[in-house]
């Protein structure tokens, strides 16, 4: 963790801003108004709320608090794919863009999982 003088410099916060600008501009200008208050803001809090944990777990600077963080922005990346699979299965999105949002999930999730794996054995030594 000391290499990094931000959290802006970890890349599955990188991903994580990925997702969030993915959700903003290709998924939720294709889900219907009627759905404002309720799909749309829920698939916004949880696309914000990944890179939101992942940064308050950085700079609480313990591991086990860092760790606990992560697991929760672990949490919010799957939400917020359900919630594009939910916007699938209402016909609001394509499977292109389901797809799509699979990837940058998977390779959030495949770094996230790296960093939680790192932290833990640094909390070992």
């Amino acid at each position: 963790m000391s290499n990094f003088k931000s959290f802006e410099e970890l890349a599955f916060w990188k991903e994580a801003r990925n997702l969030r600008l993915f959700v903003k501009n290709q998924l939720i200008t294709k889900i219907p108004n009627s759905e404002k208050f309720a799909l749309i803001d829920q698939i916004k809090r949880s696309s914000r709320s990944v890179g939101n944990n992942i940064s308050e777990g950085y700079g609480r600077f313990h591991f086990q608090e860092n760790i606990q963080f992560c697991r929760i922005a672990r949490g919010s990346l799957f939400e917020t794919l359900d919630h594009g699979i939910i916007a699938f299965d209402e016909g609001y999105i394509s499977e292109e863009n389901l797809n799509e949002l699979r990837i940058i999930h998977n390779k959030t999730l495949l770094i996230l999982n790296g960093y939680i794996k790192y932290l833990k054995n640094q909390k070992e030594k």
